[in-house]
């Protein structure tokens, strides 16, 4: 297949290259800055997001495009300043793609557009599924109601769009090192009351779920890409002390975290507990359902 990756540059995306590379795929990666890469066999980065770049020119018929694309969510307190940079770098990417389908003689059969649980809002109580239809009503919902239904414009092109709604993934970048190093400074615990739900997945599920929805012509719309089995901040707190051999034993208390980290605290004391029933029913097989495994891969290497 040939294949066009924005956001292949990132912590996700070039774990997806990589993996696309083994199947002998040719991978585009759109990018704002080709200059700094080196093109290789399967490898072409092209000029993106730039009034001069001709797509009819630069990529050939593409079977398939990947939108990774998207600000950082913890790279910075949430001033109002950077809640407009997060929806707009999704919004930018997401509408720059159907610019792309447009520009091109040949519709790919397939777009794959990221998204995030925190479509569903937040409860402690509630389990979310691909059928819970209606958003929360936070900040995050409204991002990823607006950044959906942005990608959804590429099925009325003809295109199947699938938006794969990632919980906290969970690799050797991203959330995890944050993670980690109060454990590591032996000052690990719950986050708030603990209660809150954390729907987790491993980056190399996150990797099998894209080519997942790359290659089966069944799959549309949302596809939650999360572990099935999500953890509460107390137990996931604890099987991480575990997996590290340090103490679970100090709470940070929500005061504090929200004065350290204002809205941005909602990544850390809220959360929704999400089952990818569409990947299961659909015969997809996690490489990592279970938690303490999935840690001790990225840990103990």
């Amino acid at each position: 297949m040939k294949i066009a990756v924005t956001g292949g540059t990132g912590f996700v995306g070039q774990k997806l290259v990589q993996a696309l590379k083994k199947e002998g795929h040719d991978i585009y990666i759109l990018t704002r800055s080709p200059e700094k890469h080196q093109n290789t066999d399967q490898v072409t980065y092209v000029g993106w997001l730039k009034e001069s770049f001709s797509p009819e020119k630069k990529l050939p018929v593409l079977d398939a495009i990947v939108n990774l694309a998207g600000e950082s969510l913890n790279s910075g307190r949430w001033t109002e300043e950077k809640k407009q940079s997060i929806l707009q770098s999704r919004i930018e990417a997401t509408e720059g793609v159907l610019v792309l389908i447009d520009a091109l003689p040949e519709k790919p059969d397939v777009l794959v557009n990221a998204s995030a649980v925190g479509f569903y809002g937040q409860s402690k109580t509630k389990t979310f599924t691909e059928e819970t239809t209606k958003a929360g009503n936070d900040f995050l919902a409204s991002v990823v109601v607006e950044w959906e239904e942005r990608a959804a414009k590429a099925k009325e092109k003809g295109v199947r769009t699938v938006y794969v709604r990632f919980g906290i993934i969970l690799g050797e970048e991203g959330a995890l090192p944050k993670m980690v190093l109060p454990y590591k400074m032996m000052v690990g615990g719950n986050l708030g009351s603990g209660e809150q739900w954390m729907s987790w997945i491993h980056v190399q599920d996150v990797v099998g779920l894209i080519q997942f929805a790359l290659i089966h012509p069944d799959l549309e719309g949302p596809l939650n890409g999360t572990a099935p089995n999500p953890k509460r901040n107390k137990d996931f707190g604890q099987t991480l002390g575990d997996v590290l051999n340090r103490p679970h034993w100090l709470p940070a208390p929500a005061f504090a975290l929200k004065a350290a980290l204002g809205d941005m605290s909602t990544l850390l004391l809220d959360g929704q507990a999400v089952i990818p029933k569409k990947a299961l029913r659909e015969g997809y097989s996690f490489k990592y359902p279970e938690l303490e495994p999935a840690l001790a891969s990225i840990l103990e290497n």
